[in-house]
């Protein structure tokens, strides 16, 4: 089966994490916003995390809303997880550490310096 370059585009594109939790944005958009506040965590964590940002207790909702959308982003490979102790542990997969090595350019194959 294959998908238009468009309809390809349009799913698989970058995520997009807002620079402030606002509760009137998109489900998708808080539930990435507390997953990024926390680095990384599980659905639970990531309700507890949006309910506090609401200033609410974390009820069922929250975490209804936190798993469906974490399980669709994982499984559509837009985020990075991992199976501990039986709950599944989502990151956004960002680069916390700068490359600390360095190129040595005459390895370089010819045409790429």
């Amino acid at each position: 089966m294959t998908i238009p370059d468009d309809s390809f585009r349009e799913a698989f594109k970058p995520l997009h994490i807002p620079a402030h939790y606002n509760l009137h944005d998109p489900e998708q958009e808080r539930v990435l916003f507390a997953l990024a506040q926390l680095g990384k965590g599980s659905a639970t964590e990531v309700a507890n995390k949006m309910a506090a940002l609401e200033s609410k207790s974390a009820d069922e909702n929250f975490k209804v809303i936190a798993n469906k959308i974490l399980t669709a982003l994982y499984r559509q490979g837009l985020l990075k997880g991992n199976d501990s102790s039986g709950t599944m542990q989502y990151n956004l997969s960002k680069i916390t550490n700068a490359n600390d090595g360095s190129v040595n350019p005459d390895l370089l194959a010819p045409g790429l310096d």
